[in-house]
């Protein structure tokens, strides 16, 4: 199936085109027929499945229908998404996709000045992307109304829950006219989603495109079973391969995240850390510079590196494993995009085997173990933290900190003689 086949306008084709694109992914063939039908949409897919232009596409085509020649543009799309990164990344797929329709958009977030988005507010624009919490002082400020919204999406609605959001999007629900088109994206669908969904939602179509527990198989996954004190010793040494040209590392906190950085920068190893403590600006630049390779490695906490989106993205490191299982998923989603070779590595230490193990239910597989490692598996028997409730929706947040919970699991053997990092896989234990 081409675009073309898709009833589009040439305008958006047009954008299509030069942007390379001619071959839809299945989450787009499936969802932009019934987006452009005017049906809701309940879509359930994971990262790296070409979701954003699922729905921007045919907002794009359904507005340009329709256009309003008023002086003064209504909003007349709204979508919310849970982090300023990603919110950037759907106004940039916007602009690519929307060049040749004359529609005009803006990006909304916190953390930076809002003189420059209210005067886009005020110059009028067809579609706003916005996070929860600017756009509410906005409208709480008189800037801009939601009361001519024809098209709503709720982007990554597993996220914003994580995050804390669900007030805030309530309160955004009840500011928005009943009549309108309201499409709702999730990577997971506990029931808590699936509630919300209903909220939102009329009669609406469903599409299911890569349940999140069925990981790329084109990614090659390894783990490494590493005392908690040997993790830095570790990437170290796996990062002498130079191979690995970038790779995203993520952990569990902030206050990891920049640990991490201080080490590997010891080792004059070019790295950056991308958290919420982090200022708009700084978060950009430093991920601007890990695209252009600038910055070898980029450290993460798993809200913070939701949008991002880098191109030919090979290695994933989970220097921390997380106590969430689908997580796992979220993060080697990463790398391994549109067919592209994908490696994740993951660092194990005793008390973050029962996390282990509930992403290898998730995922129905065992990922194999690197036993031929300099740092292997001492301590056994760490001090038990308290357990924390794993996979439940009420967990805080991945980007702060949470204790680790966890038992003696079974006992890997290794060889300190060897440094070659990748060592022989192991599938089962």
């Amino acid at each position: 199936m081409l675009f073309e086949s898709l009833n589009l306008i040439e305008p958006i084709l047009k954008a299509l085109q030069e942007e390379g694109y001619t071959i839809p992914t299945p989450i787009q063939s499936q969802s932009i027929p019934l987006v452009l039908q005017g049906n809701d949409l309940l879509g359930c897919a994971q990262t790296g499945t070409g979701k954003t232009a699922a729905f921007a596409i045919p907002i794009l085509q359904l507005l340009s229908a329709n256009k309003t020649y008023d002086k003064k543009k209504k909003v007349r799309s709204l979508i919310i998404t849970p982090t300023r990164e990603l919110a950037v990344q759907i106004g940039e797929s916007f602009r690519a996709y929307g060049r040749h329709t004359g529609l005009t958009c803006t990006v909304i977030f916190g953390g930076v000045n809002q003189n420059p988005q209210t005067a886009a507010l005020r110059a009028g624009v067809d579609i706003v992307i916005a996070t929860p919490g600017r756009l509410l002082d906005l409208m709480n400020q008189g800037h801009l109304t939601l009361r001519d919204v024809e098209i709503f999406v709720l982007d990554e609605a597993d996220r914003m829950l994580d995050m804390g959001f669900i007030h805030d999007v309530k309160k955004m629900l009840t500011a928005l006219p009943k009549k309108r088109q309201s499409l709702f994206f999730s990577a997971t669908m506990p029931p808590e989603i699936v509630k919300l969904a209903s909220t939102i939602l009329q009669n609406p179509s469903k599409v299911s495109v890569t349940p999140v527990s069925s990981t790329v198989d084109i990614i090659k996954q390894c783990v490494y079973f590493v005392d908690k004190g040997n993790k830095n010793d570790l990437l170290i040494d796996i990062l002498k391969d130079k191979n690995i040209k970038t790779a995203l590392v993520f952990t569990r906190t902030k206050h990891g995240a920049d640990k991490v950085v201080k080490v590997l920068l010891k080792h004059n190893i070019k790295t950056e850390a991308i958290h919420g403590n982090k200022s708009q600006n700084a978060r950009q630049r430093a991920l601007t510079n890990f695209k252009e390779q600038t910055t070898r490695i980029l450290v993460a906490t798993d809200i913070a590196a939701r949008g991002i989106d880098v191109d030919d993205l090979e290695y994933v490191i989970n220097y921390e494993m997380s106590n969430i299982a689908e997580t796992y998923v979220h993060r080697i989603g990463r790398t391994g995009r549109a067919g592209a070779k994908g490696t994740a590595i993951s660092f194990c230490d005793a008390e973050e085997k029962e996390y282990l193990r509930d992403v290898e239910k998730l995922i129905a597989k065992k990922i194999p173990v690197i036993e031929n490692h300099p740092f292997p598996l001492i301590d056994h028997n760490p001090v038990k933290a308290p357990k924390q409730q794993q996979g439940r929706r009420n967990f805080r947040t991945n980007d702060s900190s949470a204790g680790r919970g966890g038992h003696q699991g079974p006992k890997p053997t290794g060889n300190n003689g060897s440094k070659k990092w990748f060592g022989k896989p192991k599938t089962s234990r």
